[in-house]
């Protein structure tokens, strides 16, 4: 077989495109919407190499209009989910043992496609099945996918080159094994990336795995099914099963072959799922890698040195985007009361500035958010908002389910900055803002880190660099991506690797070596070329 010290291209991250008036991006994108809106696609599970269709279906409605229906998927029962844990298993046997460097190619030509011939279908069908705009669509299912298809295969590549010191009399190697069983990905509905990247990231190091995505993303996650399919990642490889969620990973975690999990989704399910596989531990063959990134309440903090509209424009970008529909969002907000005013005036001006309607339409910047379930939490906790003395709506507040789940964006002000809204994650459009007083700047730093059991992002505003470096040594642990005069959403493949800690997850840096390390079970290798034949050592003296 020939042999070479392979190098991988380059990795760079995706530009993103502009979908600008009458360029060729838009009008492509726009005929792929409305080509996938009327389809009505049938959705199959993928296991080993079977499409497995079951009398048991759902359907899949866009959440801006949730009567009309764009497909149907199958639902698994146990023996389905038995099935893809034997095959993932099968299939373990050739791919562990698959040169790097195929797979590799296999991953690297999944991003050209994404980049090239499926990016309009990417993007559409995450504009239907997520609801998000043109411009966060091509972040998400494009630029970011592609990002970590290329990144990951780099990483590997730099994994692998991490090695031990050897001497003349000796060679010492590590190798860097996949996991001893299967991998479990599960998946949430806000990023096709994240969707396409827990599952990719393991398969890319060797591992074969079970994935199950999420009910709210299973159109697009048929895109990305067919993109690995043709991009050559073979059958068993990634398994995709559908479903009830509680009977799929009870199944998988009393597997004895259960290796490791990569989760994204609420702190509630992970932690249940940390459970479960301590409850089981004795069942396996090997102690599980466990890997996940949950919630946030993510901050933004303003010292009175901060530029105002720089203040509104983090807010606004923020919470905003994707309807707050990021674990990454903006959900409170701490102004010094000398900036107030300022910030309030841009804030009103710029949220009854913005429009909501389909994502189709590119003057919209707001859509719907996911599902009723979604809708009613948040209509709930705005009603409540409306009711309560130490709370008010500064501006947004409505809401209407008619067609679609559409929550305007809101901005509640309170006097309480333990209020409710201060501390539960809500997952939507809302942002609670608390005015403090600006000697209190330190006092307020404490407050950031206290109020909330989550430490998944958050952001400082501030001119003054002694504010900004006590801010950063006070809020050292309050989030696992820091940002300093930006907003706290909005991290890149390659430059700030994301994850947070506390209820946030185990902060395992998506978008780094570091998230890659968990999929391998390292060896070492010691060859002695001159073996010794004496067991006697020189201290001994004379024989």
């Amino acid at each position: 077989m020939p042999k070479g010290f392979f190098h991988v291209p380059k990795a760079v991250n995706e530009p993103v495109k502009s979908y600008a008036p009458n360029s060729p991006e838009k009008a492509a994108v726009l005929a792929a919407y409305k080509k996938m809106w009327n389809e009505n696609i049938d959705v199959p599970m993928y296991i080993g190499s079977e499409e497995i269709r079951t009398n048991n279906t759902k359907t899949m409605s866009a959440p801006h209009d949730h009567q009309h229906i764009v497909g149907t998927y199958h639902l698994a029962e146990k023996s389905h989910v038995d099935k893809a844990i034997t095959a993932a298993l099968e299939a373990r046997k050739e791919w562990s043992q698959m040169p790097w460097e195929h797979r590799a190619a296999i991953f690297l030509k999944a991003a050209e496609l994404i980049a090239g011939p499926y990016r309009a279908r990417i993007n559409a069908a995450t504009m239907i099945a997520q609801s998000k705009n043109i411009f966060q669509a091509e972040i998400d299912a494009s630029c970011e996918l592609i990002d970590f298809l290329r990144y990951n295969v780099e990483f590997m590549t730099q994994i692998y080159n991490d090695q031990p010191t050897s001497n003349s009399d000796v060679w010492n190697k590590v190798e860097y094994r996949p996991l001893e069983g299967f991998v479990y990905a599960i998946t949430p509905f806000n990023f096709t990336a994240i969707a396409a990247n827990l599952p990719a990231s393991a398969a890319l190091m060797g591992n074969t795995v079970v994935w199950k995505p999420s009910d709210s993303q299973v159109f697009s996650a048929k895109i990305i099914i067919d993109i690995f399919k043709e991009a050559g990642v073979p059958d068993g490889v990634i398994n995709v099963v559908f479903g009830d969620p509680v009977m799929i990973s009870d199944t998988i975690f009393d597997h004895p072959d259960f290796a490791g999990v990569h989760y994204t989704g609420s702190t509630y399910v992970f932690k249940e799922i940390f459970k479960k596989i301590g409850n089981n531990i004795h069942t396996y063959k090997t102690y599980p890698r466990i890997v996940g990134e949950t919630g946030g309440k993510d901050f933004i903090v303003a010292h009175a040195s901060a530029n105002p509209k720089q203040v509104a424009t983090g807010i606004v970008r923020g919470a905003f985007e994707f309807q707050g529909q990021k674990c990454s969002a903006a959900s409170r907000a701490y102004i010094p009361q000398s900036m107030w005013p300022a910030v309030k005036e841009q804030l009103v001006t710029d949220v009854n500035s913005m429009k909501m309607g389909s994502p189709e339409d590119f003057g919209n910047f707001i859509t719907a958010v996911i599902h009723e379930g979604s809708f009613d939490k948040l209509a709930s906790f705005i009603d409540q908002a409306k009711k309560d003395s130490d709370a008010e709506i500064l501006v947004g507040g409505n809401y209407d389910k008619s067609k679609g789940y559409f929550i305007e964006p809101t901005v509640i002000v309170t006097t309480n900055p333990k209020y409710a809204t201060m501390e539960t994650e809500l997952f939507g459009p809302v942002i609670t803002i608390y005015v403090y007083e600006d000697a209190k700047w330190s006092e307020t730093l404490k407050l950031v880190d206290e109020t909330s059991e989550y430490a998944l992002t958050g952001a400082i505003f501030s001119r003054d660099r002694y504010a900004t470096v006590e801010a950063t040594n006070a809020l050292e642990n309050a989030a696992g991506n820091f940002y300093i005069n930006d907003k706290p959403t909005g991290a890149v493949v390659g430059m700030q690797p994301f994850g947070g800690a506390r209820a946030s997850g185990t902060n395992d840096k998506a978008g780094s070596m570091q998230n890659l390390l968990r999929w391998v079970s390292p060896r070492t290798i010691k060859e002695t070329f001159v073996t010794p034949e004496d067991y006697r050592y020189p201290f001994l003296g004379e024989k």
